[in-house]
């Protein structure tokens, strides 16, 4: 009877939780003449019609930009941080910067930021949205921890062996640490991806607003279209939502193992 309370208990919470998102769901391929007569599930139906709305305000396009900016904003991160981990590991003292710019909460950046990108004439433009995030003190200290357990015998006995740093890092450290780079590109995409406030503020070229940015503006201009709301958020969370379902467990692998490091 207690493990069936137990279970019940667990259920109860993950409907809990997942009920927004259900509803979400529904939402967006319900007919909308459901929606604005009242009758939700008196008139239950199938439609595509948000979708193709979204389709005549620009959505696709607005998420292929995200999707080429977010990856090579990744792409930057796990170069950066394959470097610097390498430099912590081989003994520059800069863990504890890196730490201290974990704790510091990224909004607090913006506005020197936003001066810094004045004078440097790149407001409104694709640099704005990519240079201040070309490193990640989160994803280089993952890497770093990754690094930390591999066995110093191997880096010694390459090195013997006539082993270069070149050769250390991409030829030895980096098969090993791979898994970890791709639950930390994974992180990272997600972080990126959902930035709203940062690409609002520096950037007013619709041409270059991010899919989150995108999606603030359609809400203002259809405040009470929930399908087409629903079908925009919807559509929006599941690329990452399918990063995670790919990557699951290297997620939480990574994750583990930097709290056992």
């Amino acid at each position: 009877m207690g493990r069936f309370l137990k279970h019940l208990f667990v259920f109860a919470v993950l409907l809990f939780i997942a009920l927004p998102f259900l509803w979400m769901a529904y939402a967006a391929f319900m007919p909308k003449e459901a929606v604005y007569s009242g009758e939700l599930f008196s008139r239950v139906g199938f439609s595509l019609e948000n979708v193709r709305a979204l389709a005549k305000e620009g959505f696709w396009d607005r998420l292929l930009f995200s999707l080429g900016l977010s990856a090579g904003v990744v792409a930057l991160q796990l170069f950066t941080a394959l470097l610097a981990a390498y430099a912590l590991r081989a003994g520059l003292g800069l863990l504890p910067f890196y730490l201290f710019l974990m704790a510091v909460p990224a909004e607090l950046l913006l506005v020197p930021l936003y001066g810094v990108l004045q004078g440097l004439g790149l407001l409104d433009t694709l640099f704005a949205l990519v240079l201040p995030f070309a490193a990640s003190p989160f994803v280089i200290y993952l890497v770093y921890q990754a690094m930390r357990g591999v066995p110093e015998e191997l880096l010694e006995a390459a090195w013997l062996d006539g082993a270069g740093h070149r050769v250390l890092l991409f030829h030895i450290l980096f098969p090993l640490v791979r898994p970890t780079l791709v639950a930390a590109g994974v992180l990272a995409f997600a972080a990126h991806w959902n930035l709203v406030l940062y690409p609002r503020v520096v950037v007013s070229d619709p041409r270059l607003w991010t899919l989150q940015t995108w999606l603030t503006d359609l809400q203002r201009k259809y405040s009470t279209d929930w399908g087409l709301l629903s079908a925009a958020a919807l559509l929006s969370v599941l690329p990452i939502a399918l990063l995670y379902l790919l990557f699951e467990r290297r997620v939480v692998a990574t994750f583990e193992e930097g709290l056992k490091g």
